[in-house]
């Protein structure tokens, strides 16, 4: 493992560091592969794809996502997705096309490219079934671009929208609309605007739990720290434990209030224990 290896050179050093967990993350590169017996819609769902990402496959970066598409008699409209971790295949997916519509078949106003989208995942499965778990976390990876510390409102215009149900996912593309609402908070609405594909889950090739876990390692910076005699409740209330030492509650000062002072009868025991007190002394 990396972090076993003492580096001999700078150089090393250097290469090391940058496989380590980062505070931020490296943007994640995808790479879209045309098989030799891709038909026609496998190459329309590609090229829409393309136009979805928001990074993609250059020669100066190292390729970090994938999509195959391929076409045959046993697996028809074929599609691969996977990520690689630490140059090796992590996670690989196969789905298989069953409905598509283009976004070219969709005739209305499209999100300029580069648009950050809002993903959208509906379903049990996603959340359940670890098969849909991974899919998941793949499809976010792959869709979500790159990270942003604020987005005015008006730059969220994009949904893809990622439904499980029995067995199959709907996968729609939406472009949202401000509408005058009479007030400072817009209306919204969705409007469709391709792609629209309902997949197939077919044949997976998912990491070993402990690889998985690697993959997701946290720098210690972004660990929360442990801190002392602090609890929380079910309800998110904190709760902290202090240390005191202990107090005399006999020279408590209580008499400046009317309701703590004392009756004439605790005024008269009072009287004779300190009394019996001084007898014993002498």
């Amino acid at each position: 493992a990396d972090h076993l290896r003492k580096p001999k050179t700078k150089r090393a050093k250097r290469f090391l560091e940058k496989r380590e967990p980062k505070l931020n993350e490296n943007i994640k590169n995808a790479m879209l592969i045309k098989g030799g017996n891709a038909n026609a819609t496998v190459t329309q769902v590609l090229k829409d794809v393309d136009q979805t990402s928001l990074e993609f496959f250059s020669k100066k970066s190292d390729c970090s996502l994938f999509m195959f598409g391929s076409h045959n008699k046993k697996r028809p409209n074929n599609l691969v997705i996977g990520r690689m971790y630490d140059h090796h295949v992590l996670d690989m997916i196969e789905l298989g096309i069953e409905n598509f519509v283009s976004l070219k078949d969709i005739k209305n106003s499209k999100c300029p490219e580069g648009t950050k989208p809002m993903l959208i995942f509906a379903g049990d499965d996603f959340d359940v079934t670890e098969d849909y778990r991974r899919l998941k976390s793949l499809l976010i990876d792959f869709f979500r671009g790159p990270t942003v510390s604020n987005i005015r409102l008006a730059g969220l215009e994009y949904v893809l929208h990622f439904t499980a149900l029995n067995g199959k996912i709907y996968f729609r593309s939406y472009k949202l609309l401000l509408k005058k609402s009479g007030c400072r908070t817009p209306r919204i609405e969705l409007e469709e605007m391709g792609p629209s594909l309902d997949l197939v889950l077919r044949r997976t090739h998912l990491a070993s739990d402990d690889l998985y876990k690697l993959s997701m390692k946290m720098p210690k910076a972004l660990k929360p720290k442990k801190k002392k005699n602090i609890s929380h409740d079910t309800f998110g209330t904190t709760y902290g434990r202090i240390h005191m030492q202990k107090q005399d509650l006999s020279k408590l000062q209580t008499r400046k209030m009317k309701g703590l002072k004392k009756r004439p009868a605790e005024r008269i025991t009072e009287d004779q224990e300190k009394k019996s007190k001084r007898v014993k002394k002498n």
